[in-house]
């Protein structure tokens, strides 16, 4: 089982739409993450949302001219994001088991996006697979931008992956480390207990 579904029950989707609709309604910026996406790839790239969720950054790319494709494990994420947004393609599946062909889609995105703490929540012991995953649905020169807390201060639950051990498992999986920020609005990363990081295969 995976960190998220023990932490949700996987029945949060309603839930986690209407807090960053809240947030949006109160004038904060909550499209950081399609921002710094659209900044590495041009508009018409392919974009795989990894763990989309409620689909708040999928949706954004797609409005900015993005070919997107979202996929999650959690049903009630997906509702949400199919009501929103029905003629995207959204699929309910764990990213440890993602494979494009499964899916009858190609594996040639331009870049991979996995907002929301997507490393830590996995089931333990699956993050290496879901780089080597994701990496194998990127096409040469592709991007995997993914950010995710590194302390309990910025996580709803235990750390559970440094950002060493995230760089080994890209490694391996033949990225290299192009970029680290400490926030979607690509501020520069010192140390801290946030981090964006962006990967070229």
């Amino acid at each position: 089982m995976s960190r998220w579904s023990e932490l949700t029950g996987e029945t949060s989707g309603s839930d986690y739409a209407a807090r960053f609709a809240a947030l949006a309604c109160s004038g904060k910026d909550v499209h950081g993450e399609a921002r710094l996406c659209a900044a590495l790839v041009p508009a018409g790239a392919r974009v795989l949302d990894a763990g989309c969720g409620t689909g708040r950054v999928m949706i954004r790319l797609a409005e900015l001219g993005y070919d997107c494709v979202g996929v999650d494990r959690d049903a009630s994420m997906l509702a949400v994001a199919r009501e929103q947004a029905p003629d995207l393609p959204w699929f309910q599946l764990d990213l440890a088991e993602f494979e494009p062909d499964r899916l009858g889609i190609a594996a040639d995105f331009d870049l991979v996006v996995a907002a929301g703490n997507i490393f830590p929540l996995l089931a333990a012991g699956t993050e290496a697979t879901v780089v080597g995953r994701l990496a194998a649905a990127l096409r040469p020169g592709g991007y995997i931008v993914a950010g995710f807390g590194l302390d309990a201060a910025h996580l709803p639950v235990p750390p559970s992956i440094t950002l060493p051990e995230y760089d080994a498992y890209c490694a391996a999986a033949g990225l290299a480390l192009v970029d680290r920020f400490s926030t979607w609005d690509a501020d520069p990363y010192e140390g801290g207990g946030y981090a964006v990081s962006v990967h070229r295969r």
